[in-house]
């Protein structure tokens, strides 16, 4: 096995419509080429390091050249050689699993549904076993209706998926998410995904791993992300992610954002809230890695790309109301995002409470990260509470048990009622129920509340005696 290496490039057109999330067939060819190269040098390697002719070099070998390019590219022959690289396994890869195969109109998507390779936790999550029957008839009756959505709404998205997707692994439910799903750098084209609750939720969530997946191929050719950085915001996940983790969150949900926007131009008010609430979070994570030194000059000019494709957007007209509650579900994250992970260091809480008591302007406090809590997806009630009144148009209350006072709060929130809902969060506030913090901070009048919630609860615990509104007025100041 033999490989002549060739460097692999794009032009500045090219490029920059990779960024804008609209690659053309011959983008995606090179970026396939590519892969095809590391998979090769790959197994190269494995095969100095195990000399001889292990079993997968002979099986290789003794297949038909077109079947042998197939198994190298396959995207769990990636994941067995960088596996086998850093281990000295020394078992060969065994692709198997159910071929799935959809069809609307000129265009076919064909994957494997990979319920038995030893190696697919490899992509994040935890795999189910061998499905039933009924499972993969479930799967390829979602996929052939997403596939329909897909080809006759989303053509330009479809074409990029028929390019890119070879393997879906599925994976066991996350009981607090609404559906989980992950790629790995080393499987370009494969995607372990939980069970679609329908065919909408199974394309957005292809195209969102399909991004990750493109996303992935970039960034091994070009690097786009200098290391190190701080940790920082992203609106997708409730934990803080650096640089190159907001550019993927941004990058998928680019291609996400931009189905709900065509969704909502044929009239879905699910969409409308989607579109609202996402168009803005990938504008404003564009536009704050730019300046952040973080990025090399290729990542600078991709992500230009991304912010120029998405800033149109932002003046697309959308019902009122539906803007109003995706507002709601936007700065809802942020809040509780930075009361899970930023805290006042004791010494600076302690001199808020000096100035308190002694009469002084409160000191300037900057909050910082804390320790670090582990991986957590985006997971709101009182979002999916907005998203529900969204797509009903308020007419009903939404659909969910009662949740006491916090969600008495929320009630009153989303109807508007925001002197309702102050009363009611703040009659449950006590220090470790983010809830009725983020809540609070959402409908309070004083800026400290609104842009820093986690200043004004360590002030509040650091001041027991004082009550909150005041405290919060006296940060604002």
């Amino acid at each position: 096995m033999t490989t002549r290496l060739s460097p692999f490039r794009l032009s500045d057109p090219a490029f920059a419509a990779l960024g804008a999330g609209r690659p053309d067939a011959g983008t995606l060819a090179t970026l396939r080429r590519a892969q095809l190269s590391r998979h090769l040098l790959l197994l190269r390697e494995i095969r100095r390091a195990q000399r001889g002719s292990p079993a997968w070099y002979t099986r290789l070998t003794r297949a038909d050249p077109g079947e042998a390019r197939r198994q190298i590219a396959d995207p769990m022959t990636g994941l067995w050689a960088a596996h086998t690289l850093r281990t000295g396994g020394t078992e060969g890869p065994r692709p198997g699993g159910h071929s799935l195969r959809s069809t609307h109109g000129d265009l076919t998507l064909t994957v494997r549904l990979d319920d038995t390779d030893p190696l697919r936790s490899r992509l994040g999550l935890a795999p189910t076993g061998p499905l039933s029957d009924t499972e993969v008839t479930h799967w390829q009756h979602c996929l052939d209706e997403a596939w329909r959505v897909l080809v006759v709404r989303h053509r330009a998205a479809a074409s990029t998926m028929a390019a890119v997707l070879r393997v879906i692994v599925p994976v066991h439910p996350d009981p607090a998410a609404e559906g989980i799903s992950s790629t790995s750098a080393e499987a370009f084209g494969a995607v372990a995904m939980s069970p679609p609750a329908d065919p909408v939720a199974l394309a957005v969530g292809l195209l969102h791993e399909v991004q990750h997946s493109v996303l992935n191929a970039v960034h091994q050719l070009f690097e786009l992300v200098l290391p190190g950085g701080e940790r920082g915001y992203s609106p997708w996940r409730d934990d803080p992610r650096p640089a190159f983790g907001i550019l993927h969150g941004t990058y998928a949900y680019l291609s996400v954002t931009r189905f709900w926007r065509t969704e909502a131009a044929a009239g879905s008010r699910a969409g409308a809230f989607e579109f609202a609430r996402w168009r803005t979070a990938v504008a404003e994570s564009a536009r704050a890695l730019l300046p952040g030194g973080t990025l090399t000059a290729a990542g600078t000019r991709f992500v230009t790309a991304l912010h120029e494709e998405v800033r149109p957007w932002l003046t697309d007209p959308v019902d009122s109301e539906v803007e109003r509650l995706a507002g709601l579900a936007r700065e809802d994250h942020v809040a509780r995002w930075r009361l899970r992970n930023l805290e006042v260091t004791p010494a600076d809480a302690a001199e808020l409470a000096r100035a308190w008591r002694e009469g002084r302007p409160a000191p300037r406090v900057r909050s910082i990260l804390g320790k670090a809590l582990g991986r957590e997806l985006e997971n709101s009630p009182r979002a999916r509470l907005a998203r529900e009144m969204a797509k009903s148009g308020g007419a009903n209350d939404p659909a969910a048990p009662p949740g006491g006072r916090v969600r008495a709060g929320d009630d009153a929130l989303l109807r508007g009622d925001l002197g309702r809902a102050r009363v009611a969060y703040q009659k449950c506030l006590d220090f470790g129920n983010d809830d009725a913090w983020s809540g609070l901070s959402l409908v309070s009048p004083h800026e400290a509340l609104r842009r820093n919630p986690e200043l004004v609860r360590a002030a509040a615990l650091a001041i027991p005696e004082a009550d909150v509104a005041a405290l919060a007025d006296w940060l604002s100041q």
